[in-house]
């Protein structure tokens, strides 16, 4: 079978073509050609229609495989680069309007650089792959597509470190405002929590210090860094401490914060248990907040005469019951997880068993180095050790409790729903080894190590945008499997009889949602390669 062409001549004079699908045949002796298939008018396939109608002919050609191969040689792959990530978070840094407020804060400074494309370069970064400002420049970026970044070399990252440490409270100020007309008329939760990354190095002078480290590393200087967030999670501000700063003393400063820089009618202070204090609650008072605060059960003093007060528990749920006190004019809400105190009793008591057949041996006075163990010891007078029984009972009566005060007006369930918030700010502080992971930190001054911060804190703020939007749009969507599914959109540049064009890789597992959720449609699959950016001023 062939193509053949066939012309009719129109009673004007003008002609038309048509295409034809014909078969040679014998018939009596002789071979003839039978039209099979009249295709249409030449000038009607020539709009694509033939190249659709061949594309789909060549799915059941037992040799398309050649015809592939000979296109082949007119194709050349150049490059293929990561993209997904890059579409979705400059979706997010615009909307959070980032762009604008870097315009707004520089316009009166001339740059040989663009500063807020450097920024979002390395808030980029740190969402997807952190590493050093030196790896970002010469292996991160040369997997990621970011043709705005081309003209960035090391120094200009650097030096938007410096911006960014100098406009810090201004950024943040901006980024508070637009949040609250995005998402909430009035914020009246506030959390507030810390924690602590080391430097590989010795670290600036006057911020690098011995502390408390949660990162099991006291061999190391560290920092301490603060982040206040809305009650779902909404980062607001962060502050940066030297590394032996108490929890206490960060609070001070958080209260300055809310008071000088946010215009707030209502504030209820909320945070956990190692930052409470006396000092701490009057100069919340003093600052015309309220709080909720996590009270030591165990080692707060008058702990055992909030427990010992008569009255029932109301029940919220199968994981909460709860019971007001009022003592000595102070207002506080005991909590009972029936649940979490299953399980205390059967840590004890697993605790337990071995310690008993330890004492029946005769083994037991080793066990006083171990602190877990030694705590349900007791010496008898002759120097025999028992399990204390008291000690069991007074432990017994702690299981799945917490106690918190407040001096808020709030039912009790609303109190303890507000303080059961504070997970979200220590998922967000679990989140810190990612998007708002702090090492690798090399820096040495502490304008360029207070600008890193930003930048993770920057970080912080696009997740908890793409989170929130993630749990409007399907809240069964995972957030790290649309990451890792958006890590696999590749943008490919091909060569096609020397025309380049920009094609994409298909979208897999759970990255529409990603794109769904902020409102993008993903690219086209071909389109022209853009020109070279040119290096911007301002």
């Amino acid at each position: 079978m062939f193509i053949r062409q066939k012309t009719f001549k129109n009673k004007d004079g003008s002609t038309r073509t048509y295409l034809q699908l014909v078969e040679s045949v014998r018939q009596g002796g002789r071979v003839r050609q039978r039209v099979v298939a009249t295709l249409g008018r030449l000038e009607d396939l020539q709009d694509g229609r033939l190249d659709a109608l061949i594309e789909s002919l060549t799915r059941f050609s037992q040799s398309s495989w050649r015809r592939l191969e000979e296109q082949a040689e007119r194709l050349n792959v150049r490059w293929s680069k990561q993209w997904g990530p890059a579409l979705i978070f400059e979706r997010l840094w615009r909307e959070a309007e980032l762009d604008k407020a870097f315009e707004a804060l520089l316009q009166d400074r001339q740059l040989a650089f663009d500063v807020a494309e450097a920024v979002f370069t390395m808030v980029l970064n740190r969402l997807t792959d952190p590493c050093s400002k030196r790896g970002l420049v010469r292996q991160w970026l040369q997997g990621v597509y970011r043709p705005q970044a081309e003209q960035l070399e090391l120094h200009h990252y650097y030096r938007a470190l410096d911006v960014l440490a100098e406009h810090k409270e201004a950024i943040e100020d901006r980024l508070f405002a637009r949040a609250r007309d995005l998402f909430w008329a009035e914020v009246d939760v506030v959390l507030w929590d810390t924690t602590s990354s080391y430097f590989e190095g010795r670290g600036p002078e006057g911020l690098a210090a011995y502390g408390y480290s949660r990162d099991k590393r006291p061999d190391r200087p560290q920092l301490v860094v603060g982040v206040l967030m809305t009650r779902d999670g909404y980062p607001i501000a962060h502050e940066v401490f030297p590394g032996d700063t108490a929890d206490k003393a960060t609070v001070e400063t958080v209260l300055d914060a809310l008071k000088r820089r946010f215009h707030l009618r209502r504030v209820i202070f909320v945070a956990d248990r190692g930052m409470v204090s006396r000092q701490i609650l009057w100069a919340i008072e003093e600052a015309g907040m309220e709080y909720i605060v996590g009270m030591p059960l165990r080692r707060h003093r008058e702990a055992e005469a909030v427990l010992s007060q008569p009255g029932r528990y109301r029940v919220i749920d199968e994981q909460l019951r709860i019971k007001q006190v009022i003592h000595q004019g102070q207002r506080y809400i005991l909590c009972h997880n029936p649940l979490q105190a299953e399980h205390d009793r059967q840590a004890r008591e697993a605790v337990l068993a071995p310690l008993k057949q330890r004492i029946e041996r005769g083994q037991a006075k080793e066990l006083l180095r171990n602190r877990l163990m030694a705590r349900y010891l007791k010496a008898l007078p002759q120097g025999a050790l028992v399990v204390d029984a008291d000690v069991l009972k007074r432990a017994a009566r702690y299981d799945g409790k917490y106690l918190l005060r407040t001096n808020t007006d709030l039912d009790p369930e609303a109190v303890v729903r507000a303080y059961k918030d504070l997970w979200r700010v220590e998922r967000a502080f679990r989140t810190l080894k990612s998007a708002l992971d702090l090492r690798p930190m090399f820096h040495w001054t502490e304008r360029r190590v207070r600008g890193h911060v930003m930048v993770c804190f920057l970080a912080l703020v696009l997740e908890s945008l793409l989170l929130r939007k993630l749990r409007q749009q399907n809240p069964e969507a995972s957030y790290e499997d649309v990451m890792s599914h958006l890590a696999q959109l590749h943008a490919v540049a091909v060569e096609l009889d020397g025309e380049t064009y920009l094609t994409r890789t298909e979208l897999v597992g759970q990255a529409y949602e990603a794109f769904k959720a902020v409102g993008l449609r993903p690219p086209a699959r071909v389109q022209p390669m853009p020109r070279p950016a040119t290096t911007p001023a301002g």
